[in-house]
């Protein structure tokens, strides 16, 4: 009796003096920091005071302009970072940290000259103790210094050792300081929050919460505690409470668990992403003081994978739909403010989906929290990508990351599965079906083993898959498909492989083999440039439109095969792979919104396909401005995308109605006989009962036809040389038109043949090459060999001609890449030529070759006045004296 009534009147104490005491506080510190970039000899133990340092703010990275420079390679090294923290008196009786949310790659975090930590790994957290190590007045704030020594070098025992994005340094994600009680909740848990949330139960009916952690207590002596945790619905209404009696462990930590359950629980789903709030105190049973107190989210539901159903969330059937996403912005490098990561989550969101690949690291905390708030499911990987290197070094790194990817994370009821191993058979080492490569295939699969069975024994509720590229046999020969619960593929027909259809046979093969295991499209994308397009889309064009076209054949596919659970899309945005050369140089576009978050078409393609919510919405992504050739009604028809979850689609073009049309999958396309000036295109449909309306303005320039007798209509001419597609340039306001032979009266190339890549099994025209000294690389990357002349019949008058050129064969000397092993500088000569250019049967460039102007992968433009005269036109005419003559752009101004 006694007991039964000391309990509560225990609780009246606690609860009135918890009120007013205080418990940790987190303030983050990313203002007034100093950063010096390279090392600096002498720190910690001593500061230079030649050193320069600039003035940042975190998050911050040293690579926010090397990554999209000319110059190959960027920056990876030893960089530092300096603050001064003014502490109170009082934090000598606190217990204090500093707490990184990221920084890449190694570590090491110094306090007043000693060494607090070191921390390996870019993209999760770490936190230090520093108490030992701070000074405290005994009145006033006192200064203490921070140093951070950061290095992103490439590091054989640290993944990720290669990948087609790039490794940014920097402390790019927040830190922060926090103060806690000598008792508090674990702080040493790789970064955690120190509480430990699990669901075993879970159903319509009731679920069981399970709640555990550890104690520190840093005294010497034992303390009687009381652990009280407090679970309130969405609206803050407090529905349950325990608390349970400990004895703290002098001068250690002493493990607790708690076990509650809600009777009809509100279930946590995508279209209803209901959280309850839990709240974790310490409380002093000796005077009701709260000591500490840690906040976490739960989200209750059960979900299961079948290898032939797909996916279930609540009992009933999902397919999951979205896709992957990369943590850079344009400009900012990956340093990107927390405002930025939500409104990532908030866009797939938006798009209609449910799912989200977080890849290939973990990644900021702002985007799982995100991702509870607004229902998306998630999963999360570890860096472990392409290739992995031998060593025990390399393997306790692995582990190392997967346990804190895991115990960071653990209590995100978004997140469903964790990953490893991202096309780790991607660059096998060795030669093909030696020993050697043998061992070491061996060796990735005990590693994959190894990871699977550590993260089972962190979470068993959870599932495991690894990420494999389309290399089906070989994954299969190693063993990799039978290690973890889902088997991920990435896969790519129709865009680095030929035929599209490839994809759904691949699935069906897969499916037959292991009808037991199942399996998540974790990639799939084409890349699209918002300044190209194209009326008749192609593999490998880089259009706005063949990425339509892709997502549309892979999008029904998915959903027609009940047996894969799920697809995410490669890639959200846009997003930097410094290596990369190919029309956006140093940037991956297969993203379905570029780098600053515009949405591409394709976007709009899954709105209409995943939205519940009516939706229209006029397509052609940054095609507003349109040049083409008139037709005898002097109008020139192109096609205009209408994307919308209407049945039914009205098109009217300035004022008149064109067309009512029937969608197919969310796409209806309309030929509009676009006329010279500005076009109106309105578009309707009624969606349950809504109407739906979208109104673009076009600015169209019509190009006559023919020339002769004809006022010109047209202020400028340019022309991409080997080229099928239009290049929009926004900033100079022009349209880049395709080539097109020569005919009497208008204007075109006579000779020559189009440039193709030796050897090359992608594209059918041009060059992937990065071209230096242009942001048109489009432009210069596809050309006309062998060119005899280009004429245009234009009227008498004065021109303004400019002749663009770039030489496609042959390398340009570049560096080494620091970030590939073994990699040797790049060397090699170019294709030897010389031709000489005439104007109007003037030489104008006497011998221009590859020993003076010829640049291999540099752009060189040539501008020149040109009267023409007697009704003759302009003609360009090209002399070859060595090899063939070349062309890549030509531009025709009537300046009057």
């Amino acid at each position: 009796m006694m007991i039964k009534f000391f309990l509560p009147l225990l609780y009246v104490c606690f609860f009135v003096a918890s009120a007013h005491s205080q418990t940790r506080i987190r303030q983050s510190i990313n203002s007034n920091w100093s950063f010096h970039k390279g090392d600096i000899k002498g720190l910690p133990a001593k500061q230079p005071a030649d050193v320069r340092w600039q003035s940042v703010s975190i998050p911050h990275s040293w690579n926010t302009e090397d990554v999209t420079d000319d110059e190959p390679g960027y920056y990876r090294g030893i960089s530092w970072y300096k603050k001064t923290l003014y502490l109170p008196a009082s934090v000598k009786n606190k217990q204090t940290y500093l707490y990184f949310e990221g920084a890449n790659q190694v570590a090491e975090v110094y306090v007043n000259g000693q060494l607090a930590g070191k921390h390996v790994g870019g993209y999760t957290a770490f936190s230090f103790l520093i108490q030992p190590y701070l000074k405290a007045g005994n009145d006033s704030l006192t200064a203490n210094e921070v140093l951070v020594k950061l290095d992103n070098s490439y590091n054989e025992s640290i993944p990720p050792l290669d990948a087609d994005f790039t490794f940014f340094g920097g402390i790019y994600r927040d830190v922060y300081l926090i103060t806690a009680d000598n008792i508090h909740f674990d702080m040493d848990n790789y970064a955690s929050s120190g509480i430990q949330i699990k669901t075993p139960l879970v159903n319509a009916n009731t679920a069981t919460i399970s709640i555990s952690g550890k104690i520190t207590n840093r005294f010497t002596s034992n303390r009687n505690l009381m652990i009280m945790t407090e679970i309130s619905d969405a609206e803050g209404k407090l529905i349950k409470k325990v608390q349970s009696p400990v004895k703290a462990n002098a001068s250690g930590n002493t493990a607790f668990m708690q076990q509650q359950q809600i009777t009809m629980p509100h279930l946590w789903s995508p279209n209803d992403p209901y959280l309850y709030r839990i709240v974790s105190k310490i409380i002093d049973r000796s005077t009701g003081a709260l000591l500490d107190e840690v906040s976490n989210p739960l989200g209750l539901r059960w979900y299961s994978f079948d290898a032939a159903k797909g996916f279930y969330l609540n009992g009933k059937p999902l397919k999951l739909i979205g896709a992957s996403r990369h943590q850079d912005f344009k400009d900012m490098a990956n340093a990107l403010p927390d405002a930025i990561h939500q409104r990532d989550m908030e866009l797939l969101k938006n798009m209609g989906a449910n799912f989200v690949r977080i890849a290939h690291y973990p990644q900021d905390p702002a985007i799982l929290e995100a991702c509870d708030r607004l229902g998306l499911l998630a999963s999360v990987e570890i860096p472990i990508v392409n290739y992995i290197t031998e060593s025990d070094s390399f393997y306790n790194n692995c582990k190392q990351m997967q346990i804190e990817m895991v115990r960071q994370n653990f209590n995100h009821p978004s997140i469903i599965i964790w990953a490893y191993m991202n096309e780790v058979l991607l660059r096998p080492k060795y030669e093909k079906n030696s020993d050697e490569q043998n061992r070491y295939f061996a060796s990735i699969t005990a590693l994959a083993k190894q990871i699977e069975a550590l993260t089972h024994q962190e979470d068993s509720g959870r599932y495991t898959m690894i990420p494999c590229h389309g290399d089906y046999n070989l994954y299969n020969r190693v063993g990799l498909t039978a290690v973890p619960q889902i088997v991920g593929w990435n896969l790519y027909p129709g865009w680095y492989s030929p035929r599209i259809e490839d994809f759904a046979g691949f699935l069906d093969k897969y499916h037959q083999e292991f009808p037991q295991k199942p399996m998540i499209v974790t990639e799939f994308g084409a890349d699209a440039d918002t300044r190209i397009h194209s009326t008749q889309p192609e593999r490998f064009d880089k259009s706005i439109e063949y990425q339509t076209y892709y997502h549309q054949y892979y999008l029904k596919t998915i959903l027609q095969k009940p047996f894969v659970a799920g697809a995410a899309i490669w890639n959200l945005v846009d997003f930097n792979s410094e290596q990369r050369k190919d029309a956006t140089p140093h940037i991956n576009t297969k993203g379905i919104t570029t780098s600053e978050r515009i949405p591409k078409d394709a976007y709009f393609f899954y709105q209409a396909n995943l939205l519940k919510k009516p939706f229209l919405k006029i397509g052609a992504t940054g095609w507003k401005l349109r040049t083409g050739i008139a037709d005898l009604n002097n109008t020139c028809t192109q096609q205009v995308y209408i994307f919308t979850n209407g049945v039914q689609v009205q098109l009217w073009h300035n004022g008149k109605m064109l067309q009512n049309q029937a969608t197919n999958s969310g796409v209806a396309v309309f030929q509009v006989p676009f006329t010279n000036g500005n076009n109106t295109i309105k578009a309707a449909s009624t969606v349950n009962g809504v109407v739906c309306e979208d109104i673009a303005q076009i600015n169209f320039k019509l190009i006559p036809a023919l020339f002769k007798n004809k006022p010109l209509q047209y202020t400028d001419l340019n022309i991409s040389l080997g080229d099928r597609r239009f290049f929009v340039d926004e900033k100079l306001a022009q349209v880049w038109m395709p080539e097109q032979p020569y005919h009497k009266g208008s204007w075109g190339y006579i000779g020559g043949k189009v440039f193709t890549m030796p050897a090359q099994s992608r594209q059918s025209f041009g060059s992937d090459k990065d071209i230096y000294g242009t942001d048109m690389d489009a432009i210069y990357q596809t050309q006309r060999t062998g060119i005899q002349a280009f004429k245009f019949d234009v009227p008498d008058g004065e021109y303004e001609l400019t002749l663009g050129f770039a030489e496609l064969e042959g390398k340009a000397t570049s560096p080494a890449l620091v970030y590939n092993l073994g990699n040797a500088a790049q060397t090699a000569e170019a294709k030897q030529r010389a031709f000489d250019v005439l104007i109007n049967g003037t030489t104008v460039i006497p011998s221009l070759s590859t020993q003076n102007y010829l640049v291999p992968q540099t752009a060189y433009t040539t501008t020149f006045r040109v009267s023409a005269k007697n009704s003759a036109g302009i003609t360009v005419n090209f002399k070859p004296l060595k090899g063939e003559a070349i062309l890549n752009a030509i531009q025709l101004k009537q300046v009057f």
